[in-house]
């Protein structure tokens, strides 16, 4: 049954309490719970931070509506505590960091098959490539650094083969900017698809920010550095296609409708009771959030929140895998790069992305360094010996994703 924004006004803010066990709950298993148990676990806490620095920007600029936004964002606080928990210590952080690629491609690769912009579908094909590659640098890292097969997290939902190389997609800052949607033709999806990607990438290159220098080993320290590099390339990307001319006031909505978009569908979805009970007191949690924003926006700027938002929301993200999907766009755009805000052929790249790449990788690529010489194959380096036989099939697989 879908959700009604106008009917189904969730729990009021005045209501919303947690104590600190709710907040701290017992973790997901790394290998029990379904891969994308944790993969609605870290896109949902991605949503909440974004939703949390949003929160702040807005209170810094506009006094009038700071006493709100701190009532809605110290809940919003204790969720993100909350959703964030739920990944356990037995997580290493580099098998967490395999789990937030696996986030990346495969919840872009759904938002790029249902956003209904032919360009900005492009855009999510375009960057999506590129975190598959960096899934493969990681797999690498994490068989030779802890001696373990990445598919232990993915569990077979997503492949571990090369993408557009991350050496080559360093880019000038031009070459990163988009052309943005147009708040008043845009449809609601596209506007809650760019919000969903920009959050999850946003929390990652601040993820692999926080936690690359607490590595020993100094090709992680880089590895993670330039991945983070690219992360950043991704957010600026991402957050370009949002139309700047949406008021405070819009956005906040836009924000907290995203929120309930997310969660619906997480909720869904789950096939951990537990899990699913979070999701939904989260839903409930933000249907009051959005109540609050939409009696704001009519109070503010004396419109009607119909005008951005349609009573119910569209199809939640399906949470399978986008393998056969992954692989067509493989093969077909690898070679695409940036120019402006458009794409092209890797022939008619500008000079300008030519040069800073040359600049950044003048003493070598660390993404490069840790998977040279390596295959993916199941199992790892050291289980698998040098007597096993070469796997044809899958090196033929490889080099036609190439």
């Amino acid at each position: 049954m879908a959700l009604n924004l106008y009917e189904d006004k969730g729990c009021p803010l005045d209501r919303q309490r947690f104590t600190w066990k709710e907040l701290v709950q017992p973790p997901i298993s790394k290998l029990d719970d379904d891969a994308f148990t944790r993969v609605r676990v870290i896109l949902m806490n991605g949503i909440e931070m974004e939703a949390n620095r949003f929160s702040h920007a807005c209170a810094r600029m506009n006094r009038d509506l700071q006493l709100p936004l701190a009532q809605v964002r110290i809940v919003e606080q204790h969720q993100a505590t909350m959703v964030n928990g739920l990944l356990g210590a037995d997580h290493s952080t580099l098998e967490t960091t395999v789990a937030y690629e696996q986030v990346a491609i495969e919840i872009t690769a759904v938002v790029a098959q249902n956003e209904p912009d032919p360009y900005l579908a492009q855009v999510y094909r375009f960057g999506m490539l590129e975190d598959f590659h960096h899934l493969y640098r990681y797999s690498a890292m994490l068989d030779r650094l802890e001696g373990k097969d990445a598919n232990n997290i993915l569990q077979c939902y997503t492949d571990i083969v090369p993408g557009r190389p991350t050496v080559v997609e360093h880019r000038a800052p031009q070459d990163n900017l988009r052309e943005h949607y147009h708040r008043a033709g845009a449809a609601p999806l596209t506007k809650l698809n760019a919000l969903t990607i920009m959050s999850s990438e946003q929390q990652t290159q601040n993820f692999y920010l926080n936690v690359g220098p607490l590595y020993a080993d100094p090709v992680a320290r880089q590895l993670y550095a330039e991945i983070a590099s690219i992360e950043e390339q991704h957010v600026t990307q991402y957050e370009s296609i949002i139309d700047p001319n949406e008021s405070w006031l819009e956005k906040w909505m836009l924000h907290e409708a995203n929120e309930v978009y997310n969660y619906y569908g997480c909720m869904q979805q789950e096939p951990n009771p537990r899990i699913k009970a979070i999701w939904e007191r989260c839903l409930d949690y933000e249907l009051g959030h959005l109540q609050v924003a939409m009696d704001l926006f009519k109070q503010y700027e004396r419109r009607d929140p119909a005008e951005i938002l349609p009573a119910e929301l569209p199809e939640p993200i399906k949470y399978e895998s986008q393998r056969e999907f992954v692989r067509r766009i493989l093969n077909q755009e690898v070679d695409l790069r940036a120019l402006g805000t458009q794409f092209v052929d890797k022939s008619r790249e500008g000079d300008a992305s030519r040069r800073y790449r040359a600049d950044v990788n003048s003493s070598g690529s660390p993404t490069d360094t840790v998977a040279a010489g390596y295959q993916w194959l199941p199992g790892t380096e050291l289980v698998r010996g040098k007597e096993l036989p070469f796997n044809e099939e899958l090196a033929r697989d490889t080099e036609l994703i190439r």
